[in-house]
Formats: structure tokens, C-alpha cells, sequence
């Protein structure tokens, strides 16, 4: 029986195999192929925040119980799902990018933020002494006013600065952006 979705790999659609990076858990690499193989499937250019929040609670038992349990999520899930077929469809035309975060390097196939977000995951495990895990990424994410992932945690009635302050009261410190002082807001 022949597969009804096409092979399409990754340098194809110029999305760099992030997963490979050692800085990353096991977990946490993972949620990127996950996040990769959304952004493909839904004919994304980039993965974006909300691939990477999409992944996250999919995959990752600790970051999904950062929400609880209940009707929150599966209203965050509802409009996870609907971003292929609803108003994620008028993000497919631009780059998620909101100018308060630096540009990361080195991350192909995703968009700024996420990139950054990538970066930030990473240094905030390394003040933890670990690779970046789930709840790393999810705490970078939810930084930015801007980011897709905040969008969609707007629309599901959840405040991102909430998420940060249970992520900073169970995980480590209080909201640092990598780039030292306040998380842009």
C-alpha cells in the first residue's frame, strides 16, 4: 500500500534538523520533528511558535501540564488544530517576526522567533546545567507579544504571563530573556 502523503524531506523545504542539536534533550527533540513534520504537512515555509506550542503539548507530559487539566486545554488544542484550516492560513504568507528579538543564525527552516526561541530554550537550560527540555522552550515562546504561540494562547483565553510565572515558580528563574534584563513584551 502506497502512502497518501508524498516523502518530502527537510532540506527540500530548507528546514534545518534542529533535533540533532546535543544542547537538546531527548524530549525536546523530538517535539522539534514533530513541529517540523507539522510545518511540512501544512505546507508552512518556517516552523513558527505555534508549531513548536502544537508539538509541545502533544509530546511533552511536563509542558502540557503546565495547563492542567480540563477545558483550557482542549480549547488550546481546538485552536492548534484549527490554524491549518482558520487564520493560520494567513500566516502561511508571512515570516512570524517581531523585531524585539535578535535574529539567530543557523537556524534554517525557522522563523525568527522560533529560532530565537530555540537559542533562548537552550540558554536557559545551560544556567540549569541540562540540555533544553520542553519546559525551556515553552517558557521562550511565550516571551513575546508577538509570537503565533501567544496569539493562540490569547484566543484560548490563557495569559502567556501566567504560563511564564508557573514555568519560573516550579522550573528556575524569573522571565530572563537570553539576551539579559526583561523578556520583550
Amino acid at each position: 500500500m502506497q502512502s497518501r502523503i508524498p516523502r518530502q524531506s527537510a532540506p527540500e523545504h530548507g528546514i534545518h534538523r534542529a533535533e540533532n542539536d546535543a544542547r537538546l534533550s531527548d524530549e525536546l527533540a523530538s517535539v522539534i520533528a514533530g513541529a517540523r513534520r507539522r510545518a511540512v504537512r501544512d505546507g508552512d515555509r518556517q516552523i513558527d511558535t505555534a508549531h513548536l506550542l502544537h508539538s509541545l503539548l502533544e509530546s511533552d507530559p511536563e509542558a502540557r501540564g503546565v495547563f492542567g487539566d480540563g477545558p483550557q486545554i482542549a480549547r488550546l488544542l481546538g485552536y492548534l488544530v484549527q490554524r491549518s484550516i482558520g487564520y493560520g492560513l494567513r500566516w502561511q504568507s508571512g515570516v512570524e517576526d517581531s523585531g524585539a528579538v535578535p535574529v539567530v543564525a543557523g537556524c534554517a527552516g525557522f522563523s525568527p522567533l522560533a529560532a530565537a526561541s530555540m537559542e533562548y530554550a537552550c540558554e536557559r537550560a545551560a544556567r540549569r546545567g541540562g540540555p533544553a527540555r520542553g519546559i525551556d522552550l515553552l517558557a521562550a515562546i511565550v516571551v513575546d507579544a508577538q509570537a503565533r504561540a501567544v496569539e493562540v494562547l490569547g484566543r484560548a483565553g490563557i495569559d502567556p504571563h501566567e504560563v511564564l510565572a508557573r514555568l519560573d515558580g516550579r522550573f528556575g528563574r524569573p522571565g530572563e530573556w537570553a539576551g539579559g534584563g526583561e523578556p520583550a513584551h
